[in-house]
């Protein structure tokens, strides 16, 4: 028996290096004039190219001002009433540049500038005496760059000063920056015209040919032909009739153009016909339904709400507007961080401790006859359940000193609709 026992060793401290939160998929050495990389410009020659392709086709247009839509207002809610009241006060009065005030008015170029460029970039102003936020601009993504720190989680918003170079915002606390559907190559955003200039391109094409054949095609021009006869007088009066033909025939267009009708006589062998009547313009229908199609499912809005009939059943149009409200609940999942900061910046200024969480418009794209219809069948149902419950406890009461056998349980939904069935007789 062992009576004295040796005494175990302390465990081992982790190294200093380990103890705090170290990324470990970013190597920590950093190769010489590492400087150079740190800059992550957000101009890129693509937003000139992303502005084109929104202004030549509409109905791309038309999808990025109808999920700014969609996706509703905001407001705040906190825990202390009187900073409530007053939040709700500099939410709805602040004011945003471009004549316009109110925190929902800056959200709408603040996801404009996401959707288009992939980053909503911003910034908080504040009063001379720095007591209180005087506006909320939004800015340029071009005018922007970005300075990676030693860390992934560390970076800085740069622009240029007034020497010419590169430098940091001086509050950084102040401004506001939101990437667009983030990945691993790409982690300050893309566009939501990414994967567009290859069809819009197709698109642009297509019409610009249809453009063209309108253009030759629909301008009708004819083609007058004269020929002549067999004998020696017609051949050598050939020329001369051709010029008369060709005079009058300018004279009855020219009439035509002012209004007037002109009847064009001629005689001999004269044919007349509209030039290329026999060609036929190829269907472009089909092409730009499919080129449509692809640039519509890109931005996540049922072709409905464009005014785009595809053959969609009622069926299809409901579950569309589900799978839209969940794209808006992701849009304002990127958009509520933004909102909070600001509330929070207030909240700090004027003295106040509490949280902040934003709450959002309720999206609502169901019929509300249906809606109301399905809240009346669940409260019937809920109703004749209680009733159910207590019938069957008072049978079973009452079997329990008789020995007779409860009535089965009737279930509630179908109760409903045999009152109904009843109700419509």
């Amino acid at each position: 028996m062992r009576f004295f026992k040796r005494k175990k060793d302390p465990p081992a401290e982790p190294p200093a290096e380990l103890s705090a939160a170290t990324p470990q998929l970013r190597r920590g050495d950093r190769p010489p004039f590492q400087m150079l990389r740190d800059y992550v410009p957000l101009e890129r020659g693509d937003q000139k190219l992303y502005r084109a392709i929104r202004e030549a086709v509409p109905v791309v247009d038309a999808c990025i001002y109808k999920i700014i839509r969609l996706c509703g207002g905001v407001s705040a809610a906190c825990d202390d009433r009187e900073a409530q009241e007053g939040l709700r006060s500099f939410l709805n009065q602040v004011d945003v540049g471009r004549g316009q005030r109110g925190i929902n008015a800056f959200l709408d170029q603040y996801l404009d500038s996401m959707l288009m460029f992939g980053q909503g970039v911003g910034e908080m102003v504040l009063t001379r005496d720095g007591q209180d936020i005087a506006a909320i601009l939004c800015g340029r993504p071009e005018d922007v760059h970005i300075r990676e720190g030693e860390g992934p989680l560390d970076f800085q918003l740069c622009a240029m000063d007034a020497y010419g170079q590169i430098a940091p915002l001086p509050r950084q606390q102040l401004l506001l920056f939101t990437p667009f559907q983030p990945e691993i190559y790409a982690p300050y955003g893309v566009s939501l015209l990414r994967s567009m200039p290859f069809l819009t391109d197709l698109l642009s094409k297509i019409y610009h040919a249809i453009g063209v054949n309108w253009e030759r095609m629909g301008n009708v021009r004819f083609a007058v032909v004269y020929r002549p006869g067999d004998g020696e007088w017609e051949r050598g009066m050939a020329q001369e009739r051709s010029r008369q033909l060709a005079h009058e025939w300018s004279r009855a267009m020219e009439d035509t153009r002012s209004g007037s009708v002109r009847d064009f006589v001629a005689v001999g062998d004269v044919e007349i016909k509209v030039i290329g009547a026999d060609n036929q313009i190829l269907d472009s229908s089909v092409p730009i339904r499919q080129i449509m199609e692809q640039l519509v499912s890109k931005t996540g809005i049922p072709p409905f709400m464009l005014g785009l009939s595809w053959s969609s059943t009622e069926r299809m149009s409901t579950q569309q507007a589900d799978l839209l409200t969940t794209e808006m609940t992701a849009i304002r999942r990127a958009l509520t961080p933004a909102v909070e900061k600001i509330c929070r910046m207030w909240l700090r200024m004027h003295g106040y401790g509490c949280e902040v969480q934003a709450v959002w418009d309720d999206i609502n794209l169901q019929d509300l006859v249906e809606e109301a219809r399905a809240n009346w069948y669940k409260e019937q149902t809920r109703k004749l359940r209680i009733e159910n419950d207590a019938a069957e406890g008072r049978s079973g009461q009452a079997a329990e000193g008789d020995g007779a056998v409860p009535a089965p349980r009737e279930d509630g939904y179908e109760a409903v609709m045999r009152k109904e069935k009843d109700f419509g007789n």
